[in-house]
């Protein structure tokens, strides 16, 4: 990693040798509360005091980027309640839907947000747009002026090699979007997470913006190996989102991996937490959860409950404050 780009991970507090709070980043917007990936979850959340939201990233046919967890549209949308869209429908592997990239940006703007998760209030749904990433930039720069506070984007470039199979380069219409808002410079509250390493390999030389890639259990038994080595990793990305059994085992104890992702100068960024839903079998509450990942040395997590996550961060920052 070059000498500016350790600086600029200094200015933002992600160099792990070097103490910074861990941060709360927005698992789509206030998504426990809002349906997601909605201005109205994203303004929640920054409500709630969350350091960085998080805009899931796909492409509509016209070429826009829009916010949305998948490639499909019926799980978070009402686009099944428009009978003039009913022929969209297609298969793309085992799953039958609507998808982004055969409609337009207008055609996406028809459609309603709905909440996706089970057991969550519908409460809102067909209330939202569903908005493009430059609106969530415009809002988050709105909030800035309104709170003074600085307020984190960290974008995730969804199925990346789908839409480059569709003629779309994602990583070219992302920087272009960040480049018109004066986003892609060095320390700007900007991180980039994708699953997919050949994107981040490529952002690589385009960006000084830090990099986090996305890591999964490499099989259902191998619960703590990462489906890629962290030293890999550390050759084209400057952080790690990992998924939670890959930090901690069933015994509440580390596994090993943020130690090891820190000694290669790895942030490790922690998902997902949620209030609804957390193992009750090792934790009595998900705060209980949130604490005990903190104290095995997270760097920030992802939460659908911003409020929480940022009141058991604040909690845990004073306590080790007072002990030290």
């Amino acid at each position: 990693m070059d000498l500016s780009k350790v600086l600029g991970l200094i200015i933002l507090g992600f160099v792990p040798f070097i103490h910074a709070d861990p941060i709360v980043i927005a698992h789509r917007g206030a998504s426990g509360y809002l349906p997601e990936h909605t201005l109205a979850a994203y303004e929640r959340a920054i409500d709630q005091g969350a350091d960085y939201i998080e805009p899931d990233l796909v492409i509509t046919r016209d070429g826009e980027v829009v916010a949305r967890h998948d490639i499909y549209l019926s799980t978070t949308t009402t686009v099944a309640q428009v009978p003039a869209f009913r022929s969209r429908k297609k298969r793309i592997g085992d799953r039958l839907d609507w998808y982004v990239e055969d409609f337009t940006l207008a055609e996406i703007k028809s459609l309603k947000a709905r909440q996706a998760f089970p057991g969550r209030s519908g409460e809102y749904d067909g209330r939202f747009d569903i908005p493009t990433f430059q609106e969530v930039i415009d809002l988050v720069q709105r909030k800035q002026i309104e709170t003074g506070r600085k307020i984190g984007i960290y974008p995730e470039t969804k199925a990346p090699s789908h839409f480059e199979s569709l003629g779309f380069d994602f990583a070219e219409l992302l920087i272009a979007v960040l480049e018109k808002n004066n986003l892609n410079e060095l320390g700007k509250p900007v991180l980039i997470q994708s699953f997919e390493p050949e994107i981040l390999k490529r952002l690589s030389g385009m960006t000084q913006l830090p990099l986090v890639m996305l890591v999964r259990p490499a099989s259902p038994d191998a619960l703590h190996t990462p489906n890629i080595e962290l030293d890999q990793i550390a050759r084209f990305a400057d952080g790690i989102g990992a998924m939670k059994p890959l930090l901690m085992d069933v015994h509440g104890e580390s596994t090993g991996l943020i130690e090891r992702a820190h000694e290669l100068g790895l942030f490790v960024h922690a998902w997902t937490f949620r209030d609804d839903a957390y193992p009750a079998e090792i934790f009595d509450s998900a705060k209980h959860e949130v604490r005990h990942f903190l104290a095995i040395g997270i760097d920030g997590f992802f939460t659908d409950f911003p409020d929480s996550g940022v009141k058991v961060r604040d909690q845990f920052v004073e306590a080790n404050r007072i002990g030290r």
